[in-house]
């Protein structure tokens, strides 16, 4: 750790915010043995280091040794980290400074200013020379402006974020000393070389408003002044601009340091954020950059002990008189206390000096505002995943990780205060009242949350006690009741942490009574690990620790044949330790753990091939397996291998020379990686850190792995391997990593049971369809026959198969309790699907042209896709490819279109589906653009394509419209063969739904006088059973536009004896037919109304609309049709004879009838409209002889029988007498 072991209290209750610390006291009295004379701490020296920091091996100063021999075994230790700055200070000086050795005093006293606190210094030596005194001093402010940056901006600049890959690359910063066991103090890792002006250059304009930027921009345009360093105390004033809305500001600014941290601030501006103000970062860069320009005085007790009576007298009554207003009150306590004999200071000896440094006893970190980090958290969650709260705290998420980089303590206390907000989160507990699923958002970030947590834990260098007080702390909060678990519910079985490989034998039955696993149980179990394993050490500390040639014969577990280290741990437990590694700064470290953990899935993928090669002909007999991984890589809370490909690239990652950019979270830039040789003791391997990340990438997702339980388990599944595979599109495939990409999907292919991509696989694995899609598209450049043979392999999903094949009657051997068919568990299954048709239609793309690869693929979609609507995606996709607007149509690919279309056709043929019009047009398009012959193959075939209404209203209609005739440019044999199909389509069509067929059928068969003769019988046939009047009216008016009267009149008779219109249905919409039906007849002659009318007295019971009826064939002579051969007599037809008469008595009847049925049950505001009714009926009354006198009659009638009603029919009376 960068405080090189202080011990650092994370859980100490904090300071108010912006509280200086407790001041040490100073005195000039010191007694002769020095009280502070323990050991430096080896290891503190590190405090400004970045991770690129130089790990010098030099020993800490020896108890008892001269101050000398003191100092020159710091300068040795320091000479090779610190020789490139000058007594300047860091950048200060100018070329030629650069280019001078350093004096033995600054490397003495850098390396002291970095390890001791002064109260240490002074107690160990009775007279310190000013000299050293000043050097001390100077070299104790921060060094390092990467840290300044850490602390003063959300984004880390992309070296900082990324600074171990260049480590890890042999670059002139090496890594730091490598871990010692758990307990052990790390080797003191010296400063980092200074920063040079030139290394903060113009912002890009996305980290314009950051508090780092702003302060870069003070410095730069002058607006720091009145910088005076009095000890360990740098103040000065920052002048802000005036702008549009603002003054000129000007603020002052106070900081106090510590062994090159800093470790209290405070600003004029009242700044309340997490980070530092712009105006302590100007105050900062500028005493890094300009040391020499800054008034550099002793601690002030120093000062005060150089003066007489007289000076000091002098020297405190000025003070009072400049500031007397604020200090007075003080000064007359304080000298009130100090004249009391007996009074508490005066028990004390010395006087506190804010100057003087720290005290040994005090905890060193670098400042951070406790408050406002629980603020913010609470701020954030608060907003509950909007206004972009989560991106805020997945930023706070990764500066806690560039602090464990950096070797900061913060990072774990940062980290506290935060999970202590998340606990307190008042969401956790409604959600658990209601038995809801914390938010996905919320879940990621919880996720994060228990990684780095996981990371804290595993820190190499961390003491017992740490740990100790971090697992109280862990343990607390996994065992609140609202405290999220890990996969989100309680019934899966995943091993414990520390257990041993995933291939060990099946868990016992005891196992099912686990207790419950939160977010932080990983954690937790990771407090069991420790790092003295000797042959870990040995991995992790050097490149060249291997087996002596003559023991690599035979079995070992912990080298292979090659001689090269192993580590066999359970792989996610072991991925996580090389997380801890990389994340608090060991990339070197974590390097060679990684290709010790990726030896040993070499060796376990060849052993597990030897064990398939030898079950082969059994499993393949069997067409399934019991063998799979319940706990899969790709989706796992540690993020396996996520963590490894990561370790690997960062150290093959070309940065910018920017060291200090402040990059944008939404910085697209795709990074850019180069060949690193792997550091092995066999320089023959030819392996580079590249090759490997691409290997064990593709190992992690070709692990073939059951499904996960639960929706966010498995949504997680699909979310993780997406990330994968967008890193993994960032490398640019050379012939190096092509060759291992064509090995390793090889393996995968042969790989059996183990393989996700094996011949075998279990039945409720995770599919390949993502991950084989990558593979298809990386490999098909280069080799395509095994791009296609990976990518059908992959198209299966077998949980959608209807029978499960024999061999999957018995459980998994890692699975406990799996019910045998869990497939409606499986909620990403519609995710799956479009992942499964998305890799069908990058085959079909691919295979444009090429007959027989697209009849391989289309079989495998056929066999595989089993949704009506993906296949149908498909085929669209495959059209819109066959078919591009700038160039000629591919029949291959159009047929592979047209076949797919079918097949949906036939699969939604039976069941409802919003989108089958949709379907059926679009097939007919298709069909159309592969030529006549697929129109006709439609036709031939419709039944088992289409209903019988699709086939006449869509199919027939669209393939004999006039567009479709001038698309194919069809001649006249041709145009007579569709219009023949499509005949014969309508006419069988009519036969088996003649209710829906029949006027298709008609309308098609118009130019063919036997084919309508036909039609129309069938409709004739089918209208005394199945059809409606709605259906036979309309026919009967198509019939009559089509100048057939007479077959009109027929229809419409019969339509007329399924009608029944009763007394009150005056607005029924088959009026209108009753009507035309009527007039028709009128037109015929008299015949065809004397026929039509008993039908309309049977069926039409409505008053209103009989009398219409009555009238409107009272007003022409019959006949006016002038059907040829009958004679018009041009006589208006009477009432009083046959067929009128007889419809006449009907309409007086049935006003009668109405009048009784309305007057059961009428009320008072009824009675104008009713008045009106019977003046209605009294003219229909009077088109009898006798209507005057029935009329009278009836209204006598009425007045008798409804006496009672004596409004009413005082309305009738003086209306009708």
């Amino acid at each position: 750790m960068a405080e090189g072991g202080e011990g650092e209290e994370l859980l100490r209750p904090p300071l108010p915010a912006g509280a200086p610390g407790p001041k040490r006291l100073c005195s000039r009295a010191c007694p002769a043995g020095g009280t502070g004379a323990a050991h430096p701490r080896p290891g503190a020296a590190g405090a400004g280091a970045g991770p690129g920091a130089g790990a010098s091996g030099a020993p800490p100063a020896l108890a008892g040794c001269c101050p000398a021999a003191a100092a020159g075994t710091a300068a040795a230790g320091a000479a090779g980290t610190a020789a490139a700055a000058g007594p300047g200070g860091a950048g200060g000086g100018g070329a030629g400074s650069l280019l001078q050795p350093e004096s033995l005093l600054d490397a003495a006293a850098k390396r002291v200013a970095g390890s001791w606190a002064f109260e240490r210094v002074e107690g160990r030596f009775q007279r310190i020379p000013e000299p050293v005194q000043r050097r001390i001093v100077y070299w104790s402010f921060p060094r390092s402006e990467r840290q300044i940056c850490m602390y003063s901006s959300f984004q880390p600049g992309r070296a900082a974020a990324a600074s171990p890959a260049s480590a890890a690359a042999g670059g002139p910063s090496a890594a730091a000393a490598p871990p010692a066991p758990a307990g052990e103090e790390s080797p003191a890792a010296g400063p980092p070389p200074p920063a040079a002006p030139a290394a903060a250059p113009a912002a890009a304009p996305q980290g314009e408003g950051l508090p780092f930027r702003r302060g870069i921009r003070l410095l730069e345009t002058g607006a720091v002044d009145n910088v005076l360093q009095v000890g360990f105390h740098l103040s000065g004033t920052v002048t802000e601009p005036a702008t549009a809305t603002e003054p000129e500001m000007t603020y002052k600014v106070a900081i106090s340091f510590d062994r090159c941290k800093i470790t209290s601030v405070t600003c004029g501006c009242g700044n309340k954020d997490i980070f530092y103000c712009a105006h302590v970062v100007a105050l900062s860069l500028y005493r890094i950059r300009k040391p020499d320009q800054v008034k550099l005085r002793l601690p002030i007790s120093e000062t005060l002990f150089q003066m007489n009576r007289d000076q000091l007298q002098k020297f405190v009554q000025y003070l009072i008189t400049a500031h007397h207003t604020e200090v007075l009150p003080t000064a007359q306590k304080l000298a009130d206390e100090i004249l009391s004999s007996n009074s508490e200071i005066n028990q004390v000896h010395g006087a506190p000096d804010p100057t003087a440094g720290a005290s040994i006893d005090d905890e060193n970190c670098w400042h951070l505002d406790e408050e406002q980090v629980r603020e913010q958290v609470k701020l954030f969650l608060s907003q509950g995943g909007y206004y972009g709260s989560g991106k805020q705290l997945n930023s706070m998420f990764a500066k806690v990780r560039e602090m464990l980089r950096m070797r900061d303590s913060n990072g774990a206390r940062m980290l506290t205060l935060i999970t202590e907000q998340f606990m307190a989160d008042p969401r956790l507990s409604l959600w658990r009242q209601q038995g809801t699923g914390i938010t996905e958002k919320c879940r990621q970030l919880w996720d994060e949350l228990g990684a780095l947590w996981v990371c804290v834990v595993l820190n190499p260098h961390c003491k017992l006690e740490e740990k100790s007080c971090w697992l109280r702390q862990l343990r607390k909060w996994g065992e609140m009741d609202v405290c999220p678990l890990e996969d989100g519910n309680y019934g899966n079985e995943l091993p414990n942490i520390t257990n041993a490989l995933t291939q060990s034998s099946g868990h016992s039955q005891d196992s099912l009574a686990r207790p419950r696993r939160t977010v932080f149980t990983r954690a937790i179990e990771g407090c069991d690990l420790h790092w003295q394993d000797s042959h870990l050490q040995r991995i992790i500390s050097s490149d060249f620790y291997m087996s002596p040639s003559y023991q690599r014969e035979g079995e070992s577990l912990l080298f292979n044949s090659q001689g090269q280290p192993l580590w066999l741990e359970h792989v996610p437990t072991a991925c996580a330790r090389v997380d801890a590694l990389r994340s608090h700064g060991y990339p070197r470290e974590a390097l060679r753990l990684t290709v010790a953990i990726i030896n040993t899935l070499r060796l376990q993928q060849q052993r597990q091939l030897e064990i398939y090669k030898h079950q082969k002909k059994e499993l393949l007999q069997r067409g399934a397996t019991t063998i799979t991984n319940l706990e899969g890589w790709v989706g796992h809370p540690l993020n396996p291998i996520g963590c490894l490909f990561l370790t690997l690239t960062e150290a093959c990652r070309l940065e910018e020379e920017n060291c200090l950019e402040i990059s944008d979270a939404g910085d697209s830039k795709p990074p850019v990686y180069q060949h690193v040789p792997v550091a092995t003791g066999s320089q023959d391997s030819g392996e580079s850190y590249l090759s490997l990340a691409l290997e064990v990438a593709l190992m992690g997702m070709g692990q073939q792995r059951v499904m996960p339980e639960g929706l966010y388990a498995q949504d997680k599944v699909c979310r993780n391997e997406e990330q994968i595979i967008a890193r993994l599109q960032d490398l640019e495939l050379d012939p190096v990593l092509v060759q291992t990409l064509r090995k390793q999907c090889i393996l995968l292919l042969e790989g059996g049971p183990f393989s996700g991509l094996g011949e075998v696989i279990h039945r409720e694995s995770v599919p390949m369809h993502t991950f084989a899609k990558y593979l298809f598209s990386a490999l098909l450049p280069h080799d395509a026959d095994l791009a296609y043979k990976l990518a059908l392999r992959a198209m299966r999903l077998p949980v959608l198969e209807t029978t499960a094949p024999s061999g999957d009657v018995t459980h998994p051997h890692h699975l406990v309790s799996v019910v045998p068919s869990r497939y409606p568990r499986w909620f990403t299954l519609g995710h799956l699907e479009s992942q499964q048709c998305e890799l069908a239609s990058t085959m079909l793309t691919a295979a444009k042209g090429d007959m027989l690869r697209l009849r391989t693929v289309l079989e495998a979609i056929q066999k595989n896709i089993h949704s009506s609507s993906l296949i149908f995606k498909l085929a669209q996709d495959a059209f819109k490819i066959a078919t591009p607007a700038d160039s000629n149509s591919d029949t291959t690919l159009l047929n592979v279109a047209l076949e797919l279309g079918l097949q949906v056709m036939r699969m939604t043929l039976s069941t409802l589906n919003w989108r089958r019009r949709e379907m059926v047009r679009w097939l007919v398009t298709c069909a159309t653009e592969v030529g006549v012959r697929a129109l006709v193959s439609i036709l031939q075939s419709w039944y088992s394509l289409f209903t019988p209404t699709e086939a006449t209203s869509i199919v027939a209609a669209t393939v004999m419209s006039h567009n479709t005739i001038l698309r194919l440019s069809l001649d006249y044999p041709q145009r007579e063969e569709l219009a023949s199909c499509a005949r014969t389509l309508a006419l069988q069509c009519a036969m088996k739904d003649p209710q829906n067929c029949a006027l298709s059928a008609l309308t098609l068969c118009e130019k063919d006088h036997i084919a309508f003769e036909t039609a129309y019988q069938i409709v004739i046939d089918a209208a005394s059973t199945g059809m409606t009047y709605t259906q036979l009216f309309t026919i009967a008016r198509y019939m009559e536009h089509r100048g057939y009267p007479l077959r009109a009149f027929k229809l419409a008779s019969l339509a007329m004896t399924h009608l029944n219109l009763a007394y009150n249905q005056d607005t029924h919409p088959a009026i209108n037919d009753v009507l035309w039906a009527c007039a028709l007849s009128h037109s015929l002659g008299k015949n065809e109304l004397a026929a039509i009318i008993p039908l309309v007295v049977k069926s039409v019971h409505c008053a209103t609309v009989l009398s219409d009826i009555l009238r409107r064939c009272t007003m022409t002579a019959p006949g006016l049709a002038g059907i040829p051969g009958r004679r018009n007599s041009g006589k208006l037809m009477s009432t009083d004879k046959a067929p009128l008469r007889q419809l006449l008595d009907a309409t007086i009847s049935a006003y009668i009838n109405t009048t009784h049925s309305r007057l059961t049950h009428i009320s008072p505001r009824h009675y104008g409209e009713f008045i009106e009714f019977l003046s209605k009926a009294r003219e229909t009354f009077l088109l009898a002889q006798d209507g005057h006198i029935q009329f009278a009659q009836f209204i006598d009638n009425l007045k008798q029988i409804y006496k009672g009603k004596k409004k009413l029919m005082l309305l009738v009376r003086e209306r009708f007498g």
